[in-house]
């Protein structure tokens, strides 16, 4: 079975700055970039950090009227609003991810770190692309037929070895549905498992007979 990889969905044409940046310099480059977030890199192009829309708030938050209190804020804000270039702005160290890493892998680090987005460095950890939640929402994405293909061959057939004629799989909005009969009992769990971890698939839905109950012990 074959799994999408990060490589295939980030965005190769980063925008990033150098960690000399200047705060206006930053902002600049969001707006005329239209993007949420930068890497900050060294001269060889190795990411230090990261700098978000959330990193360049605490200034603005901190511009209030001179008459009215603010609420408190925390160290790490402070040192935000005080921050002058990208090295004193950015969140470090940055999480990272290889270009060959699968979607799943890439899923569970951004969900794991709580960020929206990896930056992707190659095997001397050099900045090659960055991918976000959004990008790796695509998978799901993918031509319903496409989806069933890979579950009839892969999956049943190379993986299996379950004949093609004898369960069929439908696939409609990602939601698949397999109808049929199994020679065990046991092989039920294993195919429905099998077919979750299939690129693209919302659900699965078995409905599958069996030959023979090989899960009584005798």
């Amino acid at each position: 079975m074959r799994h999408r990889e990060v490589s295939e969905l980030m965005t190769r044409e980063v925008i990033a700055v150098p960690q000399n940046a200047a705060f206006k310099d930053i902002v600049r480059t969001l707006l005329e970039h239209q993007v949420s977030a930068v890497p900050v890199v060294d001269s060889a192009g190795h990411p230090l950090g990261l700098i978000s829309e959330g990193d360049l708030l605490p200034k603005s938050a901190g511009q209030g009227d001179y008459f009215r209190s603010l609420p408190e804020r925390e160290a790490w804000q402070e040192d935000k609003a005080e921050g002058l270039r990208a090295e004193e702005l950015m969140s470090a160290p940055p999480v990272c991810a290889g270009p060959d890493w699968t979607v799943a892998e890439a899923a569970r680090l951004m969900e794991a770190q709580s960020v929206k987005r990896l930056l992707v460095v190659d095997e001397s950890d050099t900045l090659v692309g960055i991918v976000s939640r959004r990008d790796l929402l695509r998978i799901f994405l993918r031509d319903d037929d496409a989806i069933r293909h890979e579950i009839t061959g892969d999956v049943l057939d190379r993986t299996l070895h379950q004949s093609p004629s004898a369960i069929t799989v439908e696939v409609a909005d990602g939601r698949v549905e397999l109808h049929g009969t199994v020679q065990f009992k046991s092989l039920i769990p294993v195919i429905e498992r099998l077919c979750r971890t299939v690129d693209g698939v919302v659900s699965v839905k078995e409905q599958l007979g069996y030959a023979v109950d090989d899960t009584i012990a005798p």
